[in-house]
């Protein structure tokens, strides 16, 4: 089998497929990839095993992964997964669903996405929600290129400072690439900064603004007047939202905000090593057909019966390739599933209680830091739900190694040379006072 026992090719198979692409062997198919890059030799694969050997072996390189208790938060947090969703999302007919084109087989798949549109809905205040996106930051560059849609001729994007910088260089990397002019409005006293936002529009050429609803410092956001000058000139508000805290907070919809986008990670998707994710976008109807994605819709067959469809399907697949508006990949309706789930199963009290505990934790662990006398302050009096940033005496690098050997993910440190810190309902009192133990010992 020409070198690659693990493919099921033979050396016939081979040589017609080189001979199908025009070239005379292996080698130079791959000659443009410098030879430093090439994998030469046999792979490092194990002897053939039982399963039992198989389990064992995995399970020793899971044992090799770190467990810590997490105190950080930056976008993705560790928030409690009930056990029954991914019992119900392993089922064979929801984790092997393809994209729901043919919608008289697709009836489950179709209902549980228009459900979790509903619900997104119901969170954020908007009138239309999609099938789903990547995850957050992708969600907030889609939000991007809308803005620059719906404005037509306008191609200056607005970011604040507050969004997470992993946020910040995803927007950027794609306005790049879409000929969009970025500009940014500073943070004041850890508060999007409403005079310079002003000054900003009055230059001129806003197609939108985006702006966090919980900024990276844990700080709630307060956009009052924010929604009638961007408006003013003719530009669209865009919030980036933890979708999980909108059960407790205002909502984009309430700050009048015209797109609403985060990541929906928080809604019992586990941290998992970074993903996978998903991005959530919700809009008013107005903007509905410059949204990315699909959209289910809820209608009757020819019986009178309750049905679901593909009512908008903005795809490459569907339309001219240059106007369309999706890359998303059938994966991102698992993820959706399992947020359904979530969402059914914490109902709106639930998820008061998540925001409830959390924020109890956060503040306990805010007062007791300070306590140790090892922190400052750095923004008093501003409200926060479940993060938190303080500024340390010691050199940031030197708690979190302190606190890694004791087990603890913690104190991230940020450009400014604060540490943050999140306490989510996972964290126990117990865990929190060995974590202020641990700080002390410093």
């Amino acid at each position: 089998m020409a070198g690659f026992p693990y493919f099921p090719h033979t050396d016939k198979d081979i040589e017609a497929m080189l001979q199908r692409v025009g070239v005379s062997s292996l080698d130079e198919l791959y000659a443009d990839v410098p030879k430093g890059f090439l994998k030469r030799g046999k792979y490092a694969l194990p002897e053939s095993m039982s399963e039992s050997e198989v389990r064992e072996w995995l399970g020793q390189l899971a044992d090799m992964n770190p467990k810590m208790k997490v105190f950080v938060g930056a976008g993705a947090y560790d928030h409690y997964t009930p056990s029954v969703i991914p019992y119900i999302t392993s089922r064979s007919e929801f984790l092997t669903a393809y994209t729901p084109y043919q919608s008289e087989i697709s009836q489950g798949t179709l209902r549980y996405i228009f459900e979790y549109q509903s619900m997104i809905c119901e969170l954020t205040g908007m009138d239309i929600s999609n099938a789903s996106l990547y995850d957050g930051p992708t969600a907030a560059a889609e939000a991007m290129k809308m803005a620059v849609a719906c404005t037509k001729k306008k191609t200056r994007v607005l970011l604040s400072r507050g969004l997470f910088p992993h946020v910040l260089k995803v927007v950027e990397t794609y306005a790049r690439f879409h000929g969009v002019e970025i500009g940014y409005v500073p943070v004041m006293g850890g508060q999007t900064c409403p005079n310079c936002l002003r000054a900003e529009l009055a230059k001129g050429d806003v197609a939108g603004v985006i702006v966090p609803s919980i900024n990276r410092y844990g700080i709630i956001e307060d956009h009052s007047g924010f929604a009638e000058a961007i408006h003013a000139e003719k530009a669209l508000l865009v919030e980036y939202c933890d979708p999980s805290a909108l059960a407790v907070l205002k909502t984009p919809a309430e700050w009048g905000a015209d797109i609403a986008v985060g990541d929906a990670q928080p809604l019992g998707i586990p941290l998992c090593y970074g993903g996978p994710y998903i991005g959530f976008m919700g809009v008013r109807k107005e903007y509905m057909r410059k949204m990315p994605g699909r959209i289910v819709g809820q209608t009757v067959d020819r019986d009178g019966k309750r049905a679901y469809v593909l009512t908008l399907q903005a795809r490459e697949q569907h339309i001219r390739r240059e106007k369309a508006t999706s890359n998303i990949c059938s994966n991102e309706s698992l993820m959706a599933l399992w947020v359904t789930v979530y969402l059914s199963l914490m109902g709106p009290e639930g998820l008061r209680e998540v925001n409830r505990l959390s924020c109890d934790g956060a503040h306990y662990l805010h007062d007791e830091l300070l306590k140790t006398g090892c922190f400052e302050e750095v923004f008093p009096g501003k409200p926060f739900l479940k993060e938190f940033v303080l500024k340390p005496k010691e050199f940031p690098g030197l708690m979190q190694q302190r606190l890694e050997r004791a087990g603890f993910f913690a104190a991230l440190d940020t450009e400014e040379g604060y540490v943050s810190f999140c306490v989510t309902e996972k964290r126990t009192k117990a865990e929190i006072d060995e974590l202020v133990k641990r700080v002390k010992e410093g």
